[in-house]
């Protein structure tokens, strides 16, 4: 969610005529708030809310967009925020929309409205801008300034949706995006040159309209008014007692009271000096001398940045600002200035603490995240031996005491910071300076052990899918009990999508295949469920849990410098597809019957499917009936289904020899319900 200045886009937005200007814009750079424009294609797009994320749909809306660019000969530079700086000051400000969004997602679980974004949105995002050839950049913390300072040195506008932008002082202009009209190019009459209408806001309008204020006034107008970064109960005293004008009162005005009044009062001051000691004048004298530190700190948020984005842009080299550099190594301020490291990582290592994003699932179950603790700790174990310039900013001064993580995650419908203990590793993989020394093998043995999976299982599997299929089969042994072999099955076809994709596309589809991966290509996209389709929390939930694994173990995976190769996030997972699945193999379908018109997708579906079997719990293949008895067994015994299942793999003798992998016929030892064979 985009807070920026509380009350300051909607005033200039009902100003439009006197603050904004109409362009047509084309043959030009733009700076690009890349945070600000993947939840504004995904929020207006229609896009379904509740199913996890429908990445390829979102994909495509992505793809769309920068078309729109490339045909108006606009060049888009994104960039990206990072992870939090070492001063931490927008905790406060990210617990608040961290709460939100767990009302948010409450409300889309029951059938309400809301706007939670998908867990691996920004994934699927940076993935897009790279098969586009998108030039891109992820800050080492907040984008604003940067974004500011390069547009500046460029003299190009920025593409964003943050009031922040209408305070600085932007040469070409703030061009919002509710006013950018990227599904609407136009052709210049009489020419072939096509633009984007659009919207662009200039600081200079704002102040002539406030009597030529000066606009250095404009960043202590932002603290005061409250933005992400100061929300002071004493701000409320100030403003008690300041008489605030508001100028001509029309119902704009009464509406943005706060907003115009302090503008209209600001711009009676030569300079934020003087204005800076009639605030404090009005505090009582024993806060002034803190209360000003604050304003002053948070007034350099609006300043030019010390990075250069345009080195690299120009040159792939991007030096880490002193104000925020920990003494990282330069692969990992490399891998994070590329989008290769997320900032979960920088604020795993610069702060000891992360925050767990909701998504829509079972208010009433432990949140989903809970199911891949086990691969944070692995990741917080290899974050634990950092430099010892990292280590003094955040915890040197403390006693010593095992590596320990804070994480911000939900319970219940709040959230709750708890304490997490990393996991201790080999003494090979302490320095994380020379953790991309380490040999091949090492990493993939660690990641593969994390994920508790054998190589072997994985060797007959695309090496697009290895990664998503081992993390399927971390999950189906963690997993809680609402785990179904429906919901398996509809994951697993769920990932055919992008092979379907692409061997329909190819020049043999229907030479050789005669069309069937076309064919069930456009029954998948058929089976997705439509809007308004009651959501089973159940079935949720379970995927929830599966989008954790598979970030976690992305995280890990880029860690250790992708033993196992990135997978394409863009078509692996669709929400409304494996809802949909879930419904039909319930009901009518069968595997079987939808495979059919594709033999090759059959035989890759055999390939997941053997995989995941091999380290799913027996319960997991048994007929409902039998499962009940066994669970009646196993509380009788005092054993939960959860508890007996964790580490338990399925045998693949557990089979009969030549059974067909969609048939559930299982052997004399599961009839009997007794505990299967242990790999």
């Amino acid at each position: 969610m985009i807070m920026g200045i509380r009350g300051l886009m909607s005033f200039v937005e009902d100003h439009s005529n006197e603050f904004f200007t109409d362009v047509k814009l084309r043959d030009t750079k733009i700076i690009i708030d890349g945070y600000a424009l993947f939840h504004r294609l995904y929020f207006s797009s229609n896009l379904e809310l509740r199913y996890g994320g429908d990445y390829d749909s979102f994909t495509d809306v992505v793809q769309k967009f920068f078309e729109s660019l490339f045909a108006c000969k606009i060049c888009p530079y994104v960039v990206l925020d990072g992870g939090c700086d070492i001063s931490d000051k927008k905790l406060n400000t990210l617990k608040d929309r961290a709460r939100e969004k767990i009302q948010m997602a409450h409300s889309l679980s029951v059938g309400g409205g809301g706007y939670v974004c998908p867990l691996l949105i920004r994934e699927v995002f940076i993935q897009v801008l790279t098969k586009l050839q998108v030039c891109f950049v992820q800050c080492f913390s907040e984008a604003d300034r940067d974004i500011m300072t390069l547009a500046n040195h460029w003299n190009c506008p920025v593409l964003s949706s943050d009031s922040d932008f209408c305070i600085f002082d932007l040469k070409s202009g703030f061009c919002p995006l509710n006013g950018f009209q990227w599904r609407n190019v136009n052709t210049i009459k009489g020419t072939r040159d096509r633009y984007i209408p659009a919207k662009c806001f200039f600081l200079d309008a704002l102040c002539c309209h406030f009597g030529i204020m000066n606009k250095t006034l404009l960043p202590l107008f932002a603290v005061l008014c409250g933005n992400d970064h100061v929300n002071l109960p004493v701000m409320e005293t100030f403003l008690s007692k300041v008489r605030l004008p508001l100028g001509a009162a029309n119902s704009k005005g009464r509406r943005h009271h706060r907003v115009l009044g302090l503008l209209n009062w600001l711009s009676r001051f030569a300079d934020p000096t003087e204005a800076l000691d009639s605030v404090l004048n009005h505090l009582p004298k024993k806060r002034r001398g803190t209360v000003k530190e604050l304003l002053c700190r948070s007034m350099e948020e609006y300043v030019q940045a010390q990075g250069r984005l345009q080195d690299f842009f120009q040159h792939g080299a991007y030096t880490c600002p002193d104000t925020w550099n920990p003494g990282l190594p330069p692969w990992v301020l490399a891998a994070l200035a590329r989008g290769q490291l997320s900032p979960f990582i920088s604020d795993a290592l610069v702060l000891r603490r992360t925050i767990l994003h909701t998504q829509v699932e079972n208010m009433h179950r432990p949140n989903a995240h809970r199911i891949s603790l086990p691969i944070r700790q692995v990741i917080y174990g290899l974050l634990v031996n950092a430099p010892p310039h990292v280590r003094n900013v955040a915890w040197d001064a403390l006693p010593p005491q095992p590596p320990t993580f804070s994480e911000v995650e939900r319970i219940n419908k709040n959230i709750k910071t708890s304490i997490v203990n990393a996991v201790e590793l080999p003494k090979d993989h302490s320095d994380l300076s020379k953790l991309t020394e380490l040999s091949l093998a090492s990493r993939q043995m660690l990641l593969l052990e994390t994920l508790k999976v054998k190589q072997s299982l994985l060797d007959p599997v695309p090496a697009a899918l290895k990664l998503p299929v081992a993390v399927s089969c971390y999950w189906v042994q963690h997993a809680e009990a609402t785990l179904k072999l429906h919901h398996l099955q509809a994951l697993l076809l769920g990932m055919l999508l992008g092979p379907l994709r692409a061997m329909a596309s190819s020049p043999e589809e229907k030479a050789v295949r005669g069309g069937g991966a076309e064919t069930l290509y456009a029954e998948l996209q058929r089976v997705k469920a439509p809007p308004g389709t009651r959501l089973d929390l159940d079935t949720a939930h379970v995927f929830c849990q599966w989008q954790c694994c598979l970030q976690m173990g992305l995280y890990l995976n880029q860690l250790l410098s992708t033993p196992l190769p990135e997978p394409d996030l863009t078509r692996l997972y669709s929400g409304s597809l494996v809802h949909g699945l879930c419904r039909q193999l319930l009901t009518s379908a069968s595997v079987e019957s939808l495979l059919r018109l594709c033999p090759e997708a059959q035989q890759l579906y055999e390939h997941l499917f053997s995989a995941t079997r091999s380290c799913a719990p027996a319960e997991l293949f048994l007929p409902k009936g039998k499962l009940n008895s066994k669970r009646r067994k196993q509380k009788k015994s005092g054993i939960s289904w959860s508890e007996n299942r964790v580490g338990t793999t399925l045998n693949a003798r557990s089979w009969h020899e030549g059974s067909n992998p969609f048939e559930l016929l299982m052997v004399e030892t599961l009839e009997n319900e007794e505990a299967p064979e242990l790999k």
